[in-house]
């Protein structure tokens, strides 16, 4: 099975990413997680991205907050897809990294999920991995079943309160 590398732009995004580190454990993929910076490390982010592949990682989430040029700058050094997490700053709510996240150019896509969505970046690496490996894909549509199953308990109590008025 291929890894998933977690690479944030600070230690301060760790709180956000724990969520995609514990996501993907409890599916039972493999990962690593890093701290590089776009522009204080822009030359080992590059190679980590350059070298992800080979190094058996199949797909690449990348957390930053503010300009959040982290997952454009890796996303430019490889092939394999990049998923980024826009973090929530001090001055604008995440609407900078969100922008600097989703805006890229045209030939170097970044999947972008909500501002600090670590948990949903795990599931799309997961569901990325998962067409090539049918065990995660029975793994998913179970996540998807108990889904279900809570959202039927959730209204079945929401039944027993509206009799009740």
């Amino acid at each position: 099975m291929k890894k998933v590398a977690i690479i944030m732009g600070s230690d301060s995004d760790f709180p956000v990413v724990k969520n995609a580190a514990s996501t993907l454990k409890s599916f039972g993929v493999e990962y690593e997680c890093h701290v590089m910076s776009a522009h204080r490390s822009p030359e080992l982010a590059a190679e980590y991205a350059k070298n992800a592949k080979a190094n058996g990682f199949g797909v690449i989430i990348c957390a930053a907050g503010m300009a959040a040029h982290l997952a454009g700058v890796v996303a430019g050094h490889t092939t394999l897809p990049v998923i980024g997490i826009p973090c929530k700053g001090a001055n604008f709510d995440g609407m900078d990294a969100l922008l600097a996240t989703v805006q890229m150019p045209s030939g170097i896509p970044v999947a972008t999920v909500a501002v600090d969505g670590a948990k949903n970046a795990a599931i799309l690496a997961v569901q990325m991995l998962a067409i090539t490996d049918e065990g995660l894909a029975e793994k998913l549509e179970a996540e998807k079943a108990k889904m279900l199953e809570g959202v039927k308990q959730k209204d079945a109590a929401m039944q027993e309160k509206i009799k009740e008025l």
